[in-house]
């Protein structure tokens, strides 16, 4: 029984490591391509989960939604939505520099919170929606939650492989000119604005997903599922950690993170109630000084950004 209880928990470890790759990945699109600091995954995130959840959940009085849609359906929809959010948002904040953009974008994903907690009509406010239809859902549960993971695996790997040839492509090079030098970039002809706004939208559609990935996983999307400190500050934290600017980085540091703070909860759940309560800030300041580490000893993160020459001379090294 405790074996099981074990495999069951690394199942469940393994889907939200996957979800937080996704999330660290788009953020990776919007930071470590382009430069641009989004410090609202969480409204991106919450875009994604609700629209999934009304495409595809059952009908219920005094709510709009309840379509029944495929989930597969569900998930392009919170894709599409994040995306058609991310635009006008884009087009108007991504003006703004480093703190500043910051700002702008905290304050909206603050909006979007806010305005899912209280219209009851399209999110039914506090109570969420729930009912989310689940892929192998109607298997034994560790059936269903092994088979969730694998769909998770899938999705990430997918995720992986176009944005990692998107990186290796021209227009990767041109966001990481854009980034380090844009009045270089703009010289030469590039369209600032445009192309910021391109990997604004592409970072947010991927956010979109993991929220999709979250409330179906879930079964139930509610305000309180939307918290900051886990939508947006662990996402930072695991692609600084990972290595922004590097995929497998932010997948690495997903992983790292998830189960650095998922190990901290089982070990204040054992200390006495009283004590549990606090301990529990514990994690916050485990995760905290990690960073502060990594930031002080190898600030380039686990796995740094990739550098073309380093690597064109090491192969030649290789070949001499």
């Amino acid at each position: 029984m405790e074996l099981y209880g074990l495999l069951n928990y690394a199942l469940f470890m393994g889907v939200f490591i996957g979800i937080y790759a996704l999330l660290a990945l788009g953020l990776n699109i919007q930071w470590g391509f382009a430069g641009l600091f989004n410090a609202g995954i969480a409204g991106f995130f919450a875009v994604g989960a609700y629209t999934s959840a009304i495409l595809t959940s059952a009908a219920a009085e005094g709510r709009i939604g309840g379509f029944e849609l495929p989930v597969i359906v569900g998930w392009f929809g919170a894709m599409g939505a994040a995306a058609l959010i991310a635009w006008p948002i884009g087009k108007i904040c991504l003006r703004f520099r480093s703190d500043y953009l910051a700002i702008a974008t905290i304050g909206i994903a603050e909006i979007i919170r806010l305005v899912i907690k209280s219209e009851a009509e399209l999110t039914n406010s506090a109570r969420g929606i729930t009912g989310l239809p689940r892929p192998f859902g109607d298997l034994d549960y560790m059936a269903s939650q092994a088979a969730y993971l694998g769909i998770v695996l899938v999705v990430l790997a997918i995720a992986y492989v176009l944005v990692e040839r998107q990186f290796n492509a021209p227009w990767g090079r041109m966001m990481r000119a854009i980034r380090d030098n844009e009045d270089a970039a703009r010289a030469m002809g590039k369209n600032i604005e445009y192309r910021r706004l391109e990997a604004f939208i592409f970072g947010a559609a991927l956010m979109g997903l993991g929220g999709a990935l979250f409330a179906h996983f879930n079964r139930s999307i509610t305000p309180e599922a939307i918290d900051p400190m886990v939508a947006t500050f662990l996402v930072w934290i695991m692609l600084i950690l990972g290595g922004s600017g590097n995929n497998r980085g932010a997948i690495l540091g997903a992983a790292v993170v998830w189960i650095i703070w998922s190990v901290s909860e089982i070990a204040t759940d054992q200390l006495p109630h009283e004590y549990a309560v606090k301990a529990k800030y514990i994690r916050l300041f485990l995760i905290g000084l990690l960073l502060q580490l990594v930031l002080r000893f190898r600030p380039e993160g686990i796995l740094p950004e990739p550098l073309r020459g380093d690597l064109r001379h090491t192969k030649e090294g290789n070949r001499s």
